[in-house]
């Protein structure tokens, strides 16, 4: 790895910023001290998340955005995180195509990356490319998760503001945005409001956050009607977003990047763990000893796991 990398980074330097973050994703050995030097510069940009199910439209918001944001003067860097593909393991659906006409623009980095199996709508690496784009002093952070459904969760520890994007044609539109979306969303934005049925969608769910209020918030989530593929609602989707940043920003943002700290840490933690733990078993064939007792009803899982984690503490 070369040594100035994360130099070259902090400098905006575009190919270093793209070869730590294509290392970063591929898991190549060396690429978290990069990270580690990066991660003193970072805490300046708003990272903005997108989350709701496939075909709502989530990208051409995000397009839009990038436009309105850099009307503004704003440098932008965008992460739009695929499905994987099942032949190559990288990303499909090509967000980049979507946003061919920002591909010139020097103050707008685009990354698409793929799940890679990782549940909740972000990818395992998110947290780290997140944190070369911050580096990098991008003002604003677009995040796109894959679109999962209702326990697509991840994306609040890890954005300021989360927007949670719908539709009237979603079947039971609020019961694709009940549960742990609803409690977590800054924003709805409710997109293709041609469709019909819009109303009836945008009085539910304000319905809805009605019964949220709570005095512990100072935010009352709120709702946008949008069309995005005729730009329509996206100045207002942006300006309530902007809201939320400075509501967060007066409130002080102390317990968010608490939370994204712990939140960090454990992931990291976990699989920091989970990757020694293996390793260590791995040394005398122990874990796939372990599999084939388990295989064979010599022992069952729950004692062959509690017996792995003694071995492991032991060494």
């Amino acid at each position: 790895m070369d040594d100035h990398l994360a130099k070259q980074v902090l400098a905006g330097d575009v190919k270093a910023a793209s070869r730590l973050m294509r290392d970063i994703d591929d898991d190549v050995p060396g690429a978290l001290i990069h990270l580690k030097d990066l991660y003193p510069h970072t805490g300046h940009a708003h990272i903005i998340g997108l989350t709701g199910a496939p075909g709502s439209g989530k990208s051409t918001l995000l397009d839009g955005l990038i436009q309105r944001l850099r009307l503004q003067g704003k440098t932008v860097g965008v992460l739009a995180i695929d499905p994987t593909s099942p032949f190559s393991g990288g990303a499909i659906l090509g967000d980049r195509i979507r946003m061919q006409r920002h591909a010139n623009d020097g103050d707008v980095f685009i990354k698409s990356i793929a799940t890679r199996g990782h549940v909740g709508g972000l990818s395992h690496s998110a947290y780290g490319l997140t944190t070369v784009m911050d580096a990098m002093g991008k003002d604003v952070i677009l995040i796109e998760t894959v679109g999962v459904g209702q326990d697509e969760v991840d994306i609040t520890s890890l954005a300021h503001t989360t927007v949670v994007v719908i539709t009237a044609d979603m079947g039971d539109g609020i019961q694709a945005v009940k549960s742990g979306i609803l409690e977590t969303a800054d924003i709805f934005a409710l997109n293709k409001i041609d469709l019909q049925g819009s109303e009836a969608t945008h009085d539910d769910i304000k319905m809805m956050l009605s019964m949220r209020r709570d005095k512990m918030h100072t935010w009352l989530p709120q709702v946008v009607r949008t069309m995005a593929l005729k730009g329509q609602g996206i100045e207002e989707l942006l300006l309530q977003v902007q809201k939320h940043w400075t509501c967060l920003c007066e409130a002080g943002l102390e317990n968010f990047r608490r939370q994204k700290a712990r939140t960090e840490l454990s992931l990291l933690f976990r699989r920091l763990l989970w990757d020694h733990s293996l390793s260590v078993l791995n040394t005398n064939q122990t874990w796939q000893d372990m599999v084939e007792r388990v295989l064979d009803r010599d022992i069952d899982p729950y004692s062959a796991a509690a017996e792995l984690v003694r071995q492991v503490s032991r060494k």
